[in-house]
């Protein structure tokens, strides 16, 4: 009887995912192909149904599973790669070469990246002007269209943005899951304020040089994107300071601590987005009415975003990137996904079949376009 009972709750939940997953299943097909499918080409046709299969899988587990962030780490971790990966090839494909000359700065030929926008505003602003040298229209990754994405995902998901669109995020992420139990255990608090400090200067910065400091000086993912071409000292010295943050916030520290230390102590960008978590009309709520304050969504969260007075006071911080690591830890589950201005206990699968649709259609928006070059390319090799 029992054996029946669950298999009869199992075709129930089977057949509720299938329809939560059919909305998503539809859209991201009109998206992929644009709502004109053409499958002349073979390659690029196994490419796009493997992409557009997996995502949809993806989307159906979280449903089925009830579990969320595994599975959006699987995604996110691809995308992190396959960007890489595809920008590399265009940048060799373009310029025969992973890096770019001062004639490239010139003719403006730089794809913009959004870790740039925060070095836009200021310039914008008081000289009318658009300091990075790259499309504002036309051409591959303009800054108008990456604008626009990031300013869409960022006010409907805020620092959600940084778990389910961020470009490369994705490093750190995969980085911080290395190890079962983190080395490192006790790092201050405090640290999480430091990308403020790092938005400040390099928004300074840009300001009075009229140039992108943090691209040019500071980030990380130039090593595995494009970087200078080594000319002299100074060029030579920024590959040293790119490679040696990409090996010290993306790779060592996430796998020392499992945590993500390059978007929680570096990236300026995130500082941004933590405040658009104001904005956002979802957030992840504790109800303290089921929480036995265990803190092991405290030992989870990669973000900082919690603490043990966080718990107590039953709310997250503005730095939670809606990642779900803590939800799916909860032994209790006392947290979820919810809608600003709605208790707590309320509308607890609504509120998370709705963010799911959401977060998961702009990665999908996101992620897709690399995913299908990277597997088209493999498929290349054997046709």
């Amino acid at each position: 009887m029992d054996e029946a009972i669950k298999n009869l709750t199992m075709r129930k939940s089977f057949g509720k995912s299938m329809l939560y997953t059919l909305p998503m299943f539809l859209l991201t097909f009109i998206l992929m192909t644009g709502g004109r499918p053409d499958f002349s080409d073979r390659s690029g046709t196994i490419a796009l149904l493997t992409t557009f299969l997996g995502l949809n899988i993806l989307y159906f587990l979280m449903h089925y599973t009830g579990k969320t962030d595994k599975l959006r780490a699987i995604l996110f971790i691809v995308f992190a790669l396959t960007l890489s990966f595809t920008l590399i090839k265009n940048t060799i494909d373009i310029r025969q070469t992973m890096t770019y000359s001062q004639g490239d700065i010139l003719e403006c030929n730089m794809p913009f990246c959004h870790l740039v926008i925060p070095m836009l505003i200021l310039p914008a602003a008081f000289t009318q002007s658009i300091i990075y040298p790259g499309s504002i229209l036309g051409g591959f990754a303009s800054i108008s269209a990456m604008v626009v994405l990031w300013l869409a995902a960022s006010v409907i998901l805020g620092r959600g943005f940084c778990s389910w669109g961020c470009f490369y995020g994705g490093w750190d992420d995969g980085f911080s899951r290395f190890r079962k139990k983190p080395a490192i255990r006790k790092i201050s608090d405090s640290w999480k304020w430091m990308p403020f400090a790092v938005l400040l200067m390099v928004a300074l910065t840009s300001a009075l040089a009229l140039t992108p400091t943090y691209c040019d000086w500071m980030c990380p993912f130039k090593a595995v994107t494009e970087f200078e071409e080594v000319t002299g000292i100074e060029s030579a010295a920024k590959a040293g300071i790119f490679i040696s943050l990409f090996g010290g916030f993306v790779v060592v520290l996430p796998v020392l601590t499992k945590k993500r230390t390059q978007c929680s102590y570096l990236c300026p960008l995130g500082a941004i987005n933590t405040l658009s978590n104001k904005v956002s009309p979802f957030i992840v709520k504790i109800d303290k009415q089921i929480c036995n304050d265990c803190y092991k969504c405290v030992q989870a969260c990669p973000m900082f975003a919690l603490t043990n007075d966080d718990v107590k006071k039953g709310s997250v911080s503005i730095f939670c990137t809606k990642c779900g690591k803590c939800i799916d830890a909860c032994p209790k589950q006392a947290i979820h996904y919810g809608i600003v201005g709605v208790p707590a206990n309320r509308m607890v699968k609504f509120s998370r079949n709705i963010f799911l649709f959401v977060s998961f259609l702009f990665i999908a928006i996101f992620a897709s376009g690399s995913i299908i070059t990277v597997v088209k390319s493999f498929v290349n090799l054997f046709i």
